[in-house]
């Protein structure tokens, strides 16, 4: 990119801190916004690094389109984590290891979820706005428990998103989801998960993929050989997938 390194500031957008990558040629408009959600514990600028990296990989992706890198809204103080971020609070007896229900995790709406919903969805709303981008110019997505909300999101929105990306994510709040998905027949999802996650078991990524695909939306699902981290044949996977939302624009 040259002379055109991406820049970053920190802005607020809605209700929530967010931060803000683009290489954007100088005077010029996106075509595009890509939101990502970092997930449970992690400081609110876990996936900034992202940006450069997937701007490296596709170059239009430099060109044409704005990251926006929301902040989780609660504090993971109390759990030891001064500068961790947590969408929506886990029952302490997940986070202590010792509950594994992921039938019930994926049947049940996690208390918190509404609220930070709201949170993501101002967000949004406040992008749409600065950027003069209707929501189908908007890609949602997020690793992990921000993969949850932007999922939770996308399907909520009055209009569908131009893509959803679900990295590491998980089924949650399936029959309500189930309902949603099927105002959503034929949203491009790409979707990521490692086969040896020990924090989110590979088999409740393939329920969320198996529910979204039922629904009429068409799944990349990309299983991958790592834990609970991103891996970088599904950040080229993902790049491929931004560009391929920037359409013939």
């Amino acid at each position: 990119m040259g002379s055109r390194t991406a820049r970053r500031i920190a802005t607020r957008l809605g209700e929530l801190d967010c931060h803000v990558v683009d290489a954007l040629p100088e005077g010029a408009t996106a075509d595009l916004a890509v939101v990502l959600c970092h997930g449970l514990g992690a400081p609110a600028t876990d996936l900034v690094p992202l940006a450069p990296e997937l701007m490296s990989l596709e170059a239009a992706l430099a060109d044409r389109v704005r990251f926006v890198f929301p902040g989780a809204p609660l504090t993971m103080e109390a759990y030891g984590m001064p500068q961790g971020r947590a969408w929506f609070h886990l029952p302490d007896a997940i986070m202590r290891g010792q509950l594994r229900d992921w039938d019930l995790f994926a049947r049940e709406v996690p208390p918190g979820l509404p609220a930070a919903r709201r949170a993501l969805m101002s967000v949004v709303d406040a992008l749409s706005t600065s950027m003069k981008l209707p929501y189908g110019r908007i890609v949602l997505g997020g690793f992990s428990q921000g993969g949850m909300v932007t999922t939770d999101v996308a399907l909520r929105l009055e209009e569908a998103p131009a893509g959803l990306a679900i990295l590491s994510g998980t089924l949650t709040s399936e029959p309500e989801w189930r309902q949603k998905a099927k105002a959503r027949k034929g949203l491009p999802v790409f979707q990521g998960h490692g086969r040896y996650d020990d924090l989110l078991p590979i088999a409740t990524a393939e329920r969320l993929r198996d529910v979204l695909v039922e629904s009429g939306l068409e799944v990349d699902f990309l299983p991958f050989d790592g834990p609970h981290t991103i891996a970088p044949e599904e950040l080229e996977r993902l790049a491929s997938f931004l560009v391929a939302r920037l359409g013939g624009r």
